[in-house]
This record gives structure tokens, C-alpha cells and sequence, in this order.
């Protein structure tokens, strides 16, 4: 069974994937910070550098954005022209207000990249307001049932505008499809009436939260089950998806309940364990990410080529998984394990492609180069996942150690577990401060706390003394321990 797994708290929303109990997709966004990336703005262009052929628009976020001139034609009024891919040419000057939409997250020193050719995208379809095209997607395998779905929309779509059909379109009803054009009409006037009353640098439209974007992406994916732990999000999903929304109230975390949580937390890990026990080592640099492949506890039971090469197989399906749960992008570097039979080279390459295939993201594998190695690049949207579960370290000041909220999380799961075999009323639990500080800032046992552990009394301390990743859970009151605090519901 395919389950799409939302699990809500006050600090942050994460969304997992989980296909018969394997972590197959995860996504986290902050609560204070959803990211920009689908946001439109009425952006003021700064300045046009000729010479890297693009214009800085300030969009009102803290660094200006980027907006490529062979990305769109623009006017005086931020529209863009119908005219044929490649035959673009770029008509903006510093002063110029454009409307303009967030395609790709700010990331490190660099802005937000920008294009011109506004989307808005449904359930179903994708509206493309200022071009007249309209196109299918490739993944609906029927052919009549494409081009049947391509000549309804064109039928109904009205002149000046296009539509994206989307995977999910394929089961979708005609009734389906004609009411989400008119929804989308409808966000896209209201968006055009916000951005002739917007203030130049400000936001017209937000994209949708977490939640709602990973139902609308996974739709097409045949998920037989979406299950949230928050009455209100379920409440504020259900009738968007043809299918119920089930409601989890379990006392443990809904991740830990549906066996995810210990998944989630190997992808703070820099090693890799394959099944077979050869592992891969992954490194992240500013300028690329690097991943090695190493035979570790597997030896295979024939000769050596063969081992290697039932060992780059397995990686280079795990390869792609460990991509896109880590939203990993840019440019990738494997090292395969040397192989001297270029049939086997071959076959772990088409390997790897092949399970590439599986990404939303749009992926392109350049081949082995002139020193074995093989590379790949991925598309950059959002940040990636360790932004997340990684910080720089206070110590070295060089390398990464898990966060402050990705502790607290593994934490809570412990402490559940806890109080549940326990059966205690009463806890005291140890931590590094910095933990203890997220646990009081996140939040993160609100949901315990308001509903079946009202009564309990759950006293955390600091010391550190304990190491960051490690805490001390226990019923009774630790000997000497004079300060501590309860912890309740925010």
C-alpha cells in the first residue's frame, strides 16, 4: 500500500511518502519560513547586466532576484508574448515593475531565481495565463487518452491562455477537469486585481503550503491512502482529492507509527547502508556533491568483477532514492567502483537512468568521464533537505552535526515510547540546553499534550554534561536535580 503520511506541529509540517513501509519521498518546511519558490511578486528591476544577459528584481526579500533574459519576454505591464521558444529577446530596463514568479529558492549568497512565465498550478492542470500552449504530460502512457484530454482542454480553454494537463488528469473526469479551469481562471483575475493594487517589492500570491503540494504532486502517483494527524488539515484537505483523508489520533507520532521515523533519521547520515552491506559516502561541497561507492561487508560468492558490478547495480538504485529524499541537486559525482567489462559500465548506467525516471524532478546523467567517474546533474528548486536536519558545527566550525530540531524530534519519539511502555504520569527528562531550548521553541509535544496526556507531568532540565544526540529519560526525580521545568502545551 502507497500512503501519502502528513504529520502537523506548531514549529514545522513534514510530509513523507511511504510505499509499503519504504520511505520513498520527505519533505519538511519550517512553520516561520515556507520558502518562496511558486510565489509571484510585483518585482521593480534593479539593474540589467548585459554581460551575464539577466536583470536583478527586487521582490522585497533580502536579496534581490535573478531573472535570466533568455527566460521570457516581458513589456511594460510584465505580460509576456506569445512567440516561439528561442526567438526571445529581453525588453526590461532599471525602474521597470514586472510581474514575476519564485522558481527556485534563494541558496547561499545567491537570490531567488525568477521567471516572467507565470503558472498556477491545480490539482489536474497547470494554467500557463500568458501562453497559448497546451500539452500534456508524457506519463499518461495511453495515447488516445492524451490526446483526447489535449483537444477537450484546447476546446474549452479560452483565447490567450494554455494549460499544462497533468499525470493526475488521467483519471480524472471531464466535470473534473472544467471545474478546475474555472477555479484556476478565477485565482488567476484575482491575482491580476492583487497585483494592480500590490506596492512595488511585494507579494501577490503564495503558493500553497506544504501539505497541499504534496497531495497536489503525489496525486498521480497512485497513493492509495492520505493520513494526517491534524483535524484541521484533514478538514481542509478532504474534497480536494478523490479519496478520504484519515485522521490518526494514536498517541505516538505518526511518523513513528507507520515505522518512517527511524528512515527519516538516516538521512542526517553520511554513510549508507545498502541490503547487501556494501555502503555509499556521501559528500556535500559548495560546489557539487560527491558519492562514493564502496563494497564494504559484501564480497560476493564468485570472482571480483562480479561483485563490482552487483554492487554498483544495487547503488545506483539506491543513488536515486537517496537524491530525491535528500533533495539533493545541482551537480552530482559518483564513483562507481572500477569496472573492466564495458558491458557492465553500460548496464549501471542505463541502471541508473532508469531509476532517475523516477524523480519529479528533472534529472540528466552526462556519463562516465575520462576518469571513471559518472555525472549527473538535477535541478535546483527548493533547498535541500539537510538545511533541515544539519548545522554547522560550534565546534569545528567547519563540518555539519544534526540540528536542534531534528534532535528534538528524535527525542519526542523516545520520550513517547517511554511514557507509553512505561505507563509513567511523571517524566524527567535530561538534554544538552540547545535541545532543551527547541523543545520549549518548537513545541513539538503539543499534540501529546493536549489530548490523552493532558494530566502528565513531563519535566525537562538542561546539563550539559549529556552529549547533544543523547538524553536522560526517567520516572523518578534525578538525585541533586534542583531546577527544572514543565513542560506544557504552547
Amino acid at each position: 500500500m502507497k500512503q501519502l503520511i502528513l504529520d502537523y506541529t506548531p514549529y514545522c509540517t513534514r510530509a513523507a511518502v511511504v510505499d509499503d513501509g519504504n520511505l520513498e519521498d520527505f519533505s519538511v518546511e519550517r512553520a516561520n519560513f515556507r520558502g518562496i519558490v511558486g510565489n509571484i511578486y510585483k518585482g521593480k528591476v534593479e539593474n540589467v547586466i548585459c554581460g551575464m544577459q539577466a536583470a536583478f528584481v527586487n521582490i522585497g526579500e533580502e536579496r534581490n532576484g535573478f531573472l535570466y533574459t533568455g527566460d521570457s519576454l516581458v513589456d511594460s505591464r510584465g505580460l509576456e508574448r506569445d512567440m516561439p521558444q528561442g526567438n526571445k529577446t529581453f525588453n526590461v530596463s532599471p525602474g521597470d515593475v514586472i510581474m514575476c514568479q519564485a522558481v527556485k529558492e534563494p541558496l547561499g549568497q545567491k537570490g531567488a531565481r525568477l521567471t516572467t512565465d507565470v503558472t498556477i498550478p491545480g490539482f489536474y492542470l497547470v494554467l500557463l495565463p500568458l501562453s497559448s500552449f497546451t500539452g500534456a504530460s508524457r506519463k499518461i502512457e495511453d495515447g488516445k487518452r492524451r490526446a483526447y484530454l489535449e483537444e477537450y482542454v484546447s476546446s474549452i480553454c479560452p483565447d490567450g491562455m494554455g494549460y499544462i494537463i497533468r499525470t493526475a488528469a488521467d483519471k480524472a473526469s471531464d466535470d473534473d477537469l472544467s471545474n478546475e479551469m474555472d477555479a484556476l481562471k478565477e485565482r488567476w483575475e484575482q491575482i491580476r486585481k492583487d497585483y494592480a493594487a500590490a506596492k512595488e517589492g511585494e507579494l501577490v500570491f503564495e503558493e500553497a503550503s506544504l501539505f497541499e503540494r504534496a497531495v497536489r504532486e503525489t496525486m498521480y502517483e497512485d497513493v492509495d491512502e492520505v493520513v494526517a494527524n491534524d483535524a484541521t488539515v484533514v478538514k481542509k484537505l478532504s474534497g480536494k482529492i478523490g479519496k478520504p483523508i484519515v485522521l490518526y489520533e494514536g498517541e505516538r507520532n505518526i511518523m513513528k507509527y507507520y515505522g518512517v521515523s527511524a528512515q527519516i533519521n538516516h538521512l542526517c547520515d553520511r554513510k549508507v547502508w545498502l541490503q547487501n552491506g556494501a555502503y555509499l559516502v556521501i559528500d556535500k561541497t559548495e560546489a557539487l556533491t560527491s558519492i562514493d561507492v564502496n563494497t564494504g561487508k559484501f564480497v560476493g560468492t564468485s570472482h571480483l568483477e562480479d561483485t563490482v558490478y552487483k554492487t554498483n547495480l544495487a547503488a545506483a538504485e539506491s543513488i536515486a532514492v537517496q537524491l530525491r529524499l535528500r533533495n539533493i541537486s545541482g551537480i552530482v559525482i559518483i564513483d562507481f567502483i572500477d569496472m573492466t567489462v564495458e558491458e557492465h559500465r553500460q548496464s549501471v548506467l542505463e541502471t541508473l537512468k532508469e531509476a532517475l525516471k523516477r524523480d519529479r524532478m528533472k534529472t540528466s546523467t552526462i556519463g562516465f568521464t575520462a576518469l571513471g567517474l559518472v555525472e549527473l546533474t538535477r535541478k535546483k528548486t527548493r533547498a535541500p533537505l539537510d538545511e533541515f536536519m544539519l548545522q554547522p558545527c560550534k565546534e569545528c566550525a567547519g563540518g555539519f552535526v544534526i540540528s536542534d530540531s531534528q534532535l528534538a524530534f528524535m527525542l519526542r519519539d523516545d520520550l513517547v515510547d517511554f511514557i507509553i511502555e512505561n505507563k509513567c504520569d511523571v517524566v524527567y527528562v535530561g538534554t544538552h540546553s540547545d535541545v532543551f531550548d527547541m523543545v520549549f521553541e518548537s513545541g513539538i509535544m503539543n499534540r501529546q499534550l493536549e489530548n490523552a496526556w493532558a494530566n502528565k507531568q513531563i519535566y525537562f532540565y538542561a546539563d550539559d554534561s549529556i552529549a547533544r544526540e543523547k538524553w536522560q529519560i526517567s520516572k523518578d526525580k534525578p538525585e541533586g536535580l534542583k531546577s527544572y521545568v514543565r513542560v506544557l502545551a504552547k
